[in-house]
């Protein structure tokens, strides 16, 4: 009778844990820079971006997975400034839209139940990025297929409802070149999601 009422207390000390597992929807906001390793091109202030999606979270014992799968629209500005830009020639202004599918997996550890601790990598694939308000001097820009970065926050969840704030960082470049230039341009953004477990 001692051992059932103690295998009874052990699944009811469970239960808060694991039903925290799940499949859930997603959305939310982006702040997001792009930067440029080419004193050509200047970034201007981050952009407001946004994503929607699914999430899963599986784990247990305050140790989780969670993947997602996200379409995301971020905006890059940036200006180019030829080098000498005394010389009379005016910077010209650029607006690059980002539409990608990322794929984040999210590894933590939950805290007090409510708290979760995350990170893990994110891959992203191109579905339709172009660059906007082109002319002559930089007339197109080649998107890669796919990029991969990480990301890493703090979860907090209240019943079915989660609310999570992620930093996220390029680890490869978002295009080989812009026009005739080689650039190592990555982005870089702050993201605010809320979720709700479904089931």
């Amino acid at each position: 009778m001692k051992k059932l009422s103690l295998i009874i207390l052990a699944l009811c000390l469970s239960i808060p844990v694991f039903s925290q597992n799940g499949i859930g929807i997603k959305a939310g906001l982006s702040s997001t820079k792009i930067d440029f390793d080419n004193e050509d091109f200047v970034p201007s202030d981050a952009q407001t971006g946004y994503h929607i999606g699914l999430f899963g979270r599986f784990g247990g014992a305050g140790f989780f997975v969670q993947p997602e799968m996200l379409f995301t629209q971020t905006k890059g500005e940036f200006a180019y400034v030829p080098g000498d830009v005394s010389g009379g020639s005016a910077p010209e202004n650029y607006e690059a839209t980002f539409n990608r599918l990322d794929i984040p997996v999210m590894v933590g550890f939950r805290f007090f139940k409510v708290l979760r601790l995350m990170a893990g990598p994110i891959a992203s694939v191109n579905i339709n990025s172009k660059l906007e308000d082109a002319v002559d001097t930089v007339d197109e820009a080649d998107f890669k297929g796919a990029t991969f970065g990480y990301q890493a926050g703090l979860g907090v969840d209240i019943g079915n409802l989660s609310v999570e704030g992620k930093y996220e960082g390029g680890l490869s470049k978002v295009t080989d070149n812009i026009g005739s230039y080689n650039t190592d341009n990555r982005l870089n953004q702050w993201v605010l999601s809320v979720g709700f477990r479904l089931f």
